[in-house]
């Protein structure tokens, strides 16, 4: 079930990390410009700054990085903010796109979880902006296996999901974590629950599902 883990081999998890560029990079070029200019599961964030966070790593160096966040006072979340803010106006939607697909193979990963971070971290956004504009769009299931079983209670602290006393139970593939009430779904919504997301009514059954649903406007 969910609790166990085990190593799965770099390439594996790098050949998953182009093939999610790739199709991602694929899913933006056929957006709308209102939808690039509508909200994400990203507070704050419309599509094309997710798409323009998403593609930092590729176009910014650690000296750069590292100028960034002194600009920032050292807040790692001031800095990503700002700058995905100030990038997504200084691109076109297209060159966001094409920079998503042209660095598919590109070696970049988070400075902390590895390699699975990294796919971690395209996964994660790719469903911020699908999930929130109602796409059917459905990550594939061996890139979703890796970043589950990679769920933690160090995962949850990272992403400040309070999951204390559920247990979440995939409907679409055997996988469950935690204790508590049960909370099911469909395996890529529990993952953007472990991510401290919150989800669009109607995404997950069961009695605690309130607690984890974007309020309706």
């Amino acid at each position: 079930m969910g609790n166990t883990t085990h190593r799965r081999p770099a390439a594996d998890i790098r050949a998953a990390i182009a093939a999610e560029r790739r199709e991602l990079a694929a899913m933006l070029d056929g957006l709308s410009a209102e939808e690039w200019d509508a909200p994400t599961l990203c507070g704050g964030w419309r599509v094309r700054e997710v798409a323009a966070h998403m593609t930092m790593g590729f176009r910014y160096s650690l000296s750069k990085t590292a100028w960034e966040l002194i600009r920032s006072r050292g807040s790692l979340h001031r800095m990503t903010d700002r700058c995905a803010r100030k990038d997504s106006a200084a691109h076109s939607t297209r060159e966001l796109a094409a920079l998503l697909r042209d660095h598919a193979d590109h070696p970049w990963r988070p400075p902390v979880g590895g390699i699975e971070a990294a796919l971690g971290h395209d996964v994660i956004h790719g469903l911020d902006i699908t999930v929130a504009l109602g796409l059917d769009r459905r990550v594939p299931e061996d890139r979703v296996r890796i970043l589950l079983e990679s769920v933690n209670a160090r995962t949850l602290k990272f992403f400040k999901a309070d999951l204390g006393g559920i247990e979440l139970r995939a409907d679409d593939l055997d996988w469950s974590f935690g204790t508590g009430t049960p909370l099911s779904g469909a395996a890529q919504d529990l993952l953007l629950l472990a991510y401290g997301r919150r989800l669009p009514p109607g995404h997950l059954r069961g009695k605690p599902g309130g607690r984890f649903l974007t309020a309706q406007v």
